[in-house]
């Protein structure tokens, strides 16, 4: 009988890493990461972001395959915004508990209910969902882009704790909550916190929006993970308790080699994010599974409102916010 070593792991690795990028030549094929996936699956990305970096950068794609390494609404923003392209998401049943707290159905009742209020959607939400929007947005641009709007009053789905963040930041709106939730960053309470920043009293605390509301008044700083990365790299600080799920201390160690990090909690594990390895990239290479479509016309919709939100924050100027 053989003996298994933890050096089997790393000839395994390089071994899948080898034929993906094989596999990548030979279908013209790029990989967009989220900063929540695994370590080595950020290892091989063409390129890691939060949600609104890569939207962004799914429209300057000249590949042909998109293999999308998060969930599935990520990917189906990807294929809504490339609809010429194939998109892959490597495991299909990779989806968002918050993005199915809301379905279309309960958005059209929310709306009749609040006629003539606009419908901001988180980007954590199906191509169903963003049809039935008037914009969309990220926990990075959401307070922008409520400001952008010229009502007084606006529907928020389906995040009640980016939603509650939203009203603090913009007290002259009255922000419509749906009641959804992150299931992973819910998790984080305020004891943690104090424990933690007892336990290293010169660390800044960064937190994700998607947090409690008692979690972020504890907070130096408030932003999504590509805010994090960019905030970390400027700060002066050599300590931060990081207040998202552990994936994002991957790339920040890599980013910030004299820097040190701390999680609140072992617990911020999100299983969805963490279902992708690079054993189903490279099945999703092979076969070219599974395939992520969204029906024209919703796409059509779908595509309007994750335009406007790239027009408000600067991307790109396609649709007119107040004409259409």
């Amino acid at each position: 009988m053989g003996h298994y070593s933890g050096a089997d792991d790393k000839k395994y690795n390089e071994n899948l890493k080898k034929r993906i990028e094989e596999l990548k030549k030979e279908r013209n094929a790029v990989i967009i990461v989220h900063n929540y996936q695994r370590d080595e699956v950020q290892d091989i990305a063409d390129i890691t972001g939060d949600s609104l970096g890569l939207s962004k950068a799914a429209l300057k794609i000249d590949a042909d395959v998109i293999v999308f390494c998060g969930v599935h609404f990520m990917a189906e923003t990807a294929y809504i915004l490339n609809p010429k392209k194939t998109v892959l998401l490597p495991v299909k049943e990779a989806g968002c508990p918050m993005a199915d707290m809301i379905t279309p159905e309960a958005l059209r009742q929310m709306k009749k209910k609040h006629p003539g209020v606009p419908a901001v959607c988180y980007v954590n939400t199906s191509a169903a969902i963003k049809a039935e929007s008037d914009i969309c947005c990220t926990s990075r641009n959401a307070v922008e882009i409520v400001r952008s709007l010229k009502e007084k009053q606006v529907i928020f789905v389906p995040d009640k704790n980016l939603g509650l963040y939203v009203q603090s930041e913009v007290p002259d709106k009255e922000i419509i909550i749906w009641q959804g939730f992150c299931p992973t960053h819910i998790r984080v309470l305020p004891d943690q916190i104090l424990a933690v920043k007892k336990l290293h009293l010169n660390a800044e605390f960064i937190a994700h929006p998607e947090c409690n509301p008692g979690i972020l008044r504890l907070a130096d700083h408030v932003t999504s993970t590509g805010g994090m990365i960019e905030y970390v790299k400027k700060s002066k600080k050599k300590d931060f308790i990081i207040g998202t799920e552990m994936g994002m201390l991957y790339k920040l160690k890599k980013d910030n080699p004299g820097k040190r990090f701390f999680l609140p909690t072992d617990n911020l594990i999100c299983a969805n994010m963490k279902l992708t390895t690079l054993g189903w990239i490279a099945h999703s290479l092979e076969l070219m599974v599974y395939k992520v479509q969204v029906p024209e016309n919703i796409r059509k919709k779908a595509q309007k409102s994750v335009e406007r939100m790239l027009a408000v924050s600067g991307e790109k100027k396609w649709v007119s916010i107040s004409g259409t």
